[in-house]
């Protein structure tokens, strides 16, 4: 009788046992869920270590990883022109800040959340859109997402830097001063949003959204007259087409530029010797 208690016993607590296991297997689940979730931020936090490294070495002294930027260090190329003559990729912004440091400025257009559902819920991240430009004819925009704020700004900057184009600027009517308006009509698209750029006489401004009107600011450009049809409220969408119609001023061939073209040799070629020498170090 006593094993018959035991037995029964056990098997009444086996039932309500089976169901503690399901409790205690859930809270493993939960255990696994801990750890999934911890280790996800351990290997954030790893990655912000890993560039908090990266801010102290640039504190003490750029090393370039790229033959442009070793001869940009070397004093080997004297401006950004050189670059855009040959059509060179940069790949360091470091090379941004060599040349313009003192005169970019950057300013953030917007940082929206953006979210991916995932089984636990939404992961949240911010998106962060930023331009930079020296008000004389040069400017980028760069986007990225981050978790964080301060760290998709940042690399946003640096994206900025990475992208940043040459604008041509021109002329309204007599070529009387400095240049003051863009050379041609031209347009950008993104998305749904479409802008259109026509010169304007000296003393207009910009007539333009506050969006695109910051951009072309940091380009240099003073005048000009602008018109839009799309979706112009999405601003990721409408400041990239301002900033794809500014890139096609250099991309249209004017009368004044039918001089026949000299080349020469890309500053790889030309500084061959620079570059195996320092490969033998």
């Amino acid at each position: 009788e006593i094993q018959m208690a035991d037995s029964g016993a056990a098997g009444s607590r086996g039932g309500f046992g089976e169901r503690g296991g399901r409790g205690r297997g859930r809270g493993d689940r939960g255990d696994r869920g801990d750890r999934g979730r911890g280790g996800r931020g351990d290997r954030g936090r790893g990655r912000g270590r890993g560039r908090g490294r990266g801010r102290d070495g640039e504190e003490k002294g750029w090393v370039p990883c790229t033959k442009l930027g070793r001869l940009v260090q070397a004093g080997k190329i004297k401006s950004l022109e050189e670059i855009y003559l040959h059509s060179l990729q940069v790949k360091e912004f470091q090379i941004i800040d060599h040349f313009l440091e003192s005169k970019l400025k950057d300013e953030v257009m917007k940082i929206m959340p953006v979210q991916k559902q995932t089984r636990a819920g939404q992961r949240t991240r911010f998106k962060a859109f930023v331009a930079v430009g020296d008000f004389d004819g040069h400017v980028g925009l760069g986007v990225k997402t981050s978790m964080e704020v301060a760290t998709a700004i940042r690399s946003a900057i640096n994206l900025a830097k990475l992208s940043l184009i040459p604008i041509r600027r021109g002329y309204w009517g007599n070529k009387l001063g400095e240049p003051h308006t863009i050379p041609m009509k031209v347009t950008g698209k993104c998305g749904s949003v479409r802008i259109r750029l026509v010169p304007a006489p000296r003393g207009t401004g910009i007539v333009a959204a506050p969006t695109p009107k910051k951009l072309l600011q940091m380009a240099g450009i003073h005048d000009v007259y602008t018109s839009s049809c799309g979706q112009t409220a999405t601003l990721g969408n409408f400041i990239k087409a301002a900033f794809f119609a500014l890139g096609k001023t250099y991309g249209y061939l004017t009368p004044d530029l039918w001089k026949e073209t000299k080349f020469t040799p890309t500053p790889a070629q030309e500084h061959t010797d620079f570059l195996a020498k320092k490969l033998v170090k």
